[in-house]
């Protein structure tokens, strides 16, 4: 369909891009320790953008019939639409990335329910409440466009994962973990993965007053989103065109601790985030973002990259409907050295975060965050003390990130595309509420 789309455009004296997408989703539910449901799902869907006159237009469609229509409303669209010239890529040298497993792809309902059974077994006590899911993704996406690029690959994914609730009275205690990768997890993962629910529920057990002032906090993995998400907006080209980017200005400026790394890598192997090239058919580059505490770029589609004179970075994701926009493929925050009885014991006395309430919720884009905590741990003397439940965060993510007194060196995974070690930062504010 995509070149019979493309050759119409072409036809009128147009220029256009096109991402044809094509996922089969199988889904098993797993609930009270039994596997209670499983459910397939595809979806193919067309999205086309056609530049003429100085101007874009944008149609999607998921009846890949509809050639002729698709075209026409693309190009209606565009007589309506914003101004923008910009260069589409040409048919260049294409790097080759790992993003299919055929062994993940193949993986029937038995394979899949093996794989939950593995971590929810694990998991079975008195009064837990066990849920997991495992899912199985493979997808064929084929960009191209009417100066001669074309791209298409295929990826696969599977994800497990597994929540734990425990009440006790009044006290509700969850705790859950996530697999994802492209390829088969191996069973020492999944017992990683039952193992790590295990540990935060028996650090919970006891109940721990929760420590006040301004006070070094170890963030684990899953905690620095509190962190990571005002970081990812501000290095968005989209946020700098907007004028909103703290970062806006300080290209080559030390804006961070020195121990503080981030890279964007498309080129992984079997990680979610890899692609041999964005949905504008920009070919996949590995891209330093902050290079030991200095800013070093920002990511950039073709439409922020036109705006703000600067080049796509490729960094371009599309749905079927509505225009392109900005996405990061691998997020890799460098990992430290230290262990986590290491991180604790030069943490002497503070707090463990590990998962907030209302994340990106309020001014994201500034930094500052004030978030009641979902589970975190008191520590006194390099030692968990015991949950603490009454507590509440606050302070400002460029801020803190200049004040990095350890980093971790078990970095974690995280929606099988972001690398996030864990980090302790000095002076947070913590508050009992």
């Amino acid at each position: 369909m995509i070149a019979s789309v493309l050759d119409l455009v072409h036809r009128r004296g147009a220029a256009a891009d096109a991402c044809l997408r094509d996922q089969t989703t199988l889904t098993l539910k797993f609930e009270s320790g039994r596997l209670k449901e499983n459910a397939l799902a595809q979806e193919a869907g067309l999205n086309l953008r056609v530049f003429a006159d100085g101007r874009f237009g944008v149609a999607g469609t998921t009846d890949l019939t509809a050639v002729d229509d698709v075209v026409a409303r693309a190009f209606a669209s565009c007589a309506e639409g914003e101004e923008l010239r910009t260069d589409l890529p040409r048919a260049g040298i294409i790097p080759v990335v790992e993003t299919f497993d055929e062994r993940a792809a193949g993986l029937g309902v038995a394979e899949l329910a093996a794989l939950g059974r593995v971590v929810v077994e694990q998991l079975q006590r008195p009064g837990w409440q066990v849920s997991a899911a495992v899912d199985r993704v493979v997808e064929t996406t084929t960009i191209a466009n009417t100066v001669g690029q074309s791209v298409s690959y295929r990826a696969s994914a599977i994800s497990v994962s597994a929540e734990v609730t425990r009440v006790a009275g009044d006290d509700v205690l969850m705790a859950y973990e996530t697999l994802a990768g492209t390829g088969v997890p191996e069973s020492g993962a999944l017992d990683g993965a039952a193992r790590t629910i295990i540990t935060k529920i028996e650090r919970s057990e006891r109940i721990a007053g929760s420590p006040e002032g301004r006070l070094p906090v170890l963030f684990t993995p899953e905690g620095m989103a509190a962190l990571l998400l005002p970081l990812r907006q501000a290095l968005s080209g989209k946020t700098v065109l907007q004028g909103v980017s703290p970062l806006g200005d300080k290209v080559g400026q030390t804006c961070f601790d020195a121990a503080f790394t981030l890279v964007d890598d498309p080129l992984l192997p079997g990680r979610l985030g890899s692609r041999p090239a964005d949905d504008e058919g920009i070919p996949s580059a590995r891209l330093p973002l902050v290079e030991r505490g200095v800013l070093r770029g920002f990511v950039y589609d073709l439409e922020t990259a036109a705006r703000s004179r600067a080049v796509s970075t490729g960094h371009a994701h599309r749905t079927t409907f509505g225009k392109p926009g900005i996405t990061y493929s691998n997020l890799l925050l460098t990992p430290g050295t230290r262990d986590e009885a290491g991180l604790l014991e030069e943490m002497g006395h503070g707090l463990v975060v590990d998962e907030l309430i209302g994340v990106g919720q309020g001014n994201v884009a500034s930094g500052a965050f004030s978030h009641p905590v979902a589970l975190a741990w008191r520590v006194d003397g390099g030692e968990i003390a015991g949950r603490v439940k009454d507590a509440a965060v606050a302070g400002n993510a460029f801020d803190l990130l200049k004040r990095i007194r350890a980093i971790g060196r078990d970095a974690k995974w995280l929606g099988g595309s972001r690398l996030v070690p864990p980090m302790l930062l000095d002076g947070v504010s913590v508050a009992r509420r």
